[in-house]
């Protein structure tokens, strides 16, 4: 199958209307619109409601201001250009700064206004970093979309990151292979490269970002075996969508999918709360409501997946939300508070861990963070519940 053609334009997609597409311009004009004519394939244009159009196509709601543009405070964590080291074990090389789909919920929506520069094309920096540091054995490629690089480019850092003795495993975060199977499955020099460098010892695993089960087409899972051939290790992860995928059965249906394909469902997790994203936004009690009749219609392997928040503070899985307590564990902590287990009260309304009363005490934000935090709280005119409560000392 030839390689899609991608699209920059909203005016190039005639299934928009004119009086739409004006609308529309405004948004395109201050974040990247980048979708392909493979993916636009997927969309019903008749139902004005359809998640795969959710997910690409821009809508008005994104030029909204509430909530932060970096809502895990992932400044806090880097050490050098575009190296972030939050736990201790692993490091990211955000190496990337074009996505081949520009998700419209994106966390990182900030990378993609025209006034932010935070990916780096020289990931030599961040080489370095991780070459003088023993404790990191996994190092994740990010962005961006790092798939989206030239196969050349992929080769230097996959070949440097393996020539530091101590990394014994290497991510990368991708759309890819349901937005572009054919880049993977058609690109030999790729899937050599892989082959070459995912080992039984030192296995290279790619992090899918499948939000919905009409994304795995037989192009995609094309894409899924041809990596499986190369000896890379394919997991899923995707937060919990408002309007995409919160609806049990769609999310038991990729559950179930995935699993048939080969790809370890590995994360479902918590919209974060970024500026512009409210549309997706769902509560934490909608969320694990969700995730818990998805995998009451799914398998065992199904079952596998973890309801999780992506927090400042580290990873915060939800076990159960019930009787208005969130049962809370840290999955992974930047503090060293690893299996800590929290109960809550958690109102209906709250959608993140910041919005549950007491929160504030379990963890405690970077002193570097505390004033901006103080700044934005002073300024802001966010309802006093979403403001930032933090411990300081």
């Amino acid at each position: 199958m030839a390689q899609p053609k991608y699209i920059t334009n909203i005016d190039k997609i005639p299934e928009i209307p004119k009086r739409e597409k004006e609308k529309l311009r405004k948004i395109t004009d201050k974040f990247v619109f980048r979708v392909n004519d493979y993916y636009l394939g997927l969309i019903d244009w008749e139902d004005p409601n359809d998640p795969i159009k959710n997910l690409v196509i821009p809508n008005e709601q994104e030029l909204s201001e509430y909530g932060r543009w970096d809502a895990s405070d992932e400044d806090t964590n880097y050490v050098v250009s575009g190296c972030q080291h939050k736990y201790e074990t692993t490091a990211l090389l955000i190496c990337s700064e074009v996505c081949g789909a520009y998700c419209r919920y994106c966390f990182r929506k900030r990378l993609f206004r025209n006034d932010v520069k935070e990916a780096m094309s020289d990931v030599d920096p961040g080489i370095e970093y991780i070459r003088n540091h023993p404790e990191i054995n996994n190092v994740l490629l990010t962005g961006g979309d790092p798939m989206i690089l030239a196969t050349k480019k992929l080769r230097y850092i996959i070949e440097e990151l393996r020539n530091i003795q101590h990394v014994k495993i290497i991510r990368i975060g991708s759309k890819l292979p349901v937005f572009n199977p054919m880049r993977i499955y058609e690109d030999q020099e790729l899937l050599d490269l892989f082959r070459e460098y995912s080992t039984p010892d030192n296995r290279i695993y790619v992090m899918a970002h499948v939000n919905h089960p009409r994304e795995i087409t037989a192009e995609a899972k094309k894409a899924f075996e041809a990596l499986h051939d190369a000896g890379v290790i394919v997991v899923n992860q995707t937060p919990v969508l408002k309007g995409i995928n919160d609806n049990p059965e769609d999310l038991g249906e990729l559950l179930n999918r995935l699993s048939w394909a080969g790809v370890t469902p590995y994360y479902f997790f918590i919209n974060r709360p970024v500026a512009g994203n409210n549309d997706f936004v769902l509560t934490l009690k909608e969320a694990y409501e969700a995730v818990e009749k998805a995998k009451a219609i799914t398998s065992g392997l199904g079952k596998r997946i973890r309801l999780s928040m992506s927090h400042t503070s580290g990873k915060i899985e939800i076990l159960a939300i019930e009787d208005g307590k969130a049962y809370l564990k840290y999955h992974q902590s930047r503090d060293g508070n690893y299996g800590k287990f929290m109960v809550l009260d958690c109102p209906d309304d709250a959608a993140w861990f910041d919005d549950l009363p007491g929160s504030e005490a379990h963890w405690e934000m970077p002193k570097k963070k505390v004033e901006d935090v103080a700044s934005v709280n002073q300024m802001s005119d966010m309802p006093e519940k979403r403001k930032r409560k933090v411990k300081t000392s």
